[in-house]
């Protein structure tokens, strides 16, 4: 079987597994199918996924001059704190920013490698613990905009993570935490604008992933410097395929990248 096209990050189903899919534009790949198998990624070219050009991607599948223009690259993106939305303010476009920055925002704990805070859009849920390859995750807050959700997180950090250790998650070697007890232990630091927001009768979500077989030691398919790979396909978890002999590829942060599959 062989597809071509450009990567987007996997779209994802949450069933007793995780169910993945790759998305191309005639067609689509259920990752899940692949497992076990010889996968080969051979990379063509660039694509921006905005203007469509071949231009080699800055980040977030985009070339730099689209990374730097779009209202969805701006800063506030990866610094929910610094949104604006909610005083009129505009970054790059205030009607593009009110939709994003203006609706329920969720502060969650989550267990990919280790206690981690975040913040995503409630609509995300659970889509962003997916990305992340939580195996389990709590909502903490949920509030009415993106700043409130940002300050919530800028104070937490300073007592939690707020990064996930890639090659831990996908070594599997992870930490048995009672994430209900965290949020507690966590609460009384929480500011007082975002303390009436507190979820205290949410549940625990766990997940699970489609891996075959964990590696020892993991080791980051590039493929601007290594334009072809081939291996057993093992594992999907987070954005990233697992292959037999240790090497990990992340979807997501090859998006914009033109590439043809084969499976056998």
């Amino acid at each position: 079987m062989n597809y071509e096209g450009v990567l987007t990050k996997m779209k994802t189903e949450l069933n007793d597994t995780v169910q993945y899919y790759l998305l191309f534009e005639q067609d689509f790949l259920n990752v899940n199918q692949v497992l076990g198998k010889q996968l080969a990624i051979n990379f063509l070219n660039f694509k921006c996924l905005n203007c469509q050009l071949q231009k080699k991607i800055f980040a977030n599948g985009v070339c730099y001059n689209c990374f730097m223009e779009l209202p969805e690259m701006g800063p506030w993106v990866i610094r929910p704190e610094l949104s604006t939305a909610h005083l009129g303010k505009e970054d790059r476009d205030l009607e593009y920013e009110k939709k994003a920055q203006l609706q329920p925002h969720v502060v969650y704990l989550a267990n990919s490698s280790n206690l981690k805070v975040g913040v995503t859009r409630k609509s995300q849920i659970p889509t962003r613990w997916i990305d992340q390859g939580a195996h389990e995750a709590i909502e903490i807050l949920e509030v009415p905009n993106r700043y409130l959700a940002g300050i919530a997180e800028v104070a937490l950090k300073q007592h939690t993570s707020d990064k996930t250790n890639w090659r831990r998650m996908l070594t599997n070697n992870l930490e048995d935490l009672d994430l209900a007890q965290k949020r507690e232990e966590l609460k009384q630091y929480l500011p007082e604008e975002v303390r009436d927001y507190y979820l205290a009768n949410s549940r625990e979500l766990e997940i699970n992933f489609p891996v075959l077989e964990y590696p020892a030691k993991c080791k980051s398919l590039n493929l601007s410097k290594s334009p072809f790979y081939e291996g057993i396909l093992k594992g999907i978890k987070g954005q990233y395929l697992i292959f037999e002999d240790g090497h990990v590829f992340n979807v997501r942060k090859h998006e914009g990248f033109v590439v043809s599959l084969s499976i056998r």
